[in-house]
This record gives C-alpha cells, structure tokens and sequence, in this order.
C-alpha cells in the first residue's frame, strides 16, 4: 500500500501578512483612471455604442435586412 503525501499550497500574497489595503497612490491612479473614463463618454461614445448596437442586430440578421432593405426600395419606387 502506498501513503500518498499531498503538500499544502504555497500562497504567496504582497500583503506579506498585513491586512490588504490601497496606498494613496494607488487611489489617486485609480482616480485618474475613472476620470479619464467620465471624459471619454460623450457624444460620440453614445454614438458608437449604438451603431455598435446596430451593427450587431444587422450582421445577426443579415439575410432578413437584405429582403427588408430590398422591399422597401422596391415599394418607394413603385409610389414614386
């Protein structure tokens, strides 16, 4: 019969036993970070976010909007 030893893991932390807590260094990049995020949403993030929106309902469902686009051409040209 075998005796199988299983070792315990090794954790390895960069608290090296203190509790875990953000430097002020590290908020103040984090700070930076979130605000550079608040600035880039503007009008044009809205703007790609819903062609990137569009763009997902169209390439999913490309065949349907080929025959869509195709009969709404279709009829305004006949009204015309």
């Amino acid at each position: 019969m075998q005796n199988r030893s299983f070792a315990a893991p090794h954790w390895s932390t960069s608290s090296f036993g203190d509790t875990a807590d953000t430097s002020p260094m590290e908020l103040s990049a984090l700070g930076e970070h979130l605000d550079l995020c608040k600035a880039l949403k503007g009008r044009l993030f809205h703007a790609r976010c819903m062609a990137d929106s569009m763009h997902g309902f169209v390439a999913s469902r490309f065949v349907t909007t080929l025959v869509v686009a195709t009969l709404l051409i279709g009829i305004s040209s006949l009204m015309l």
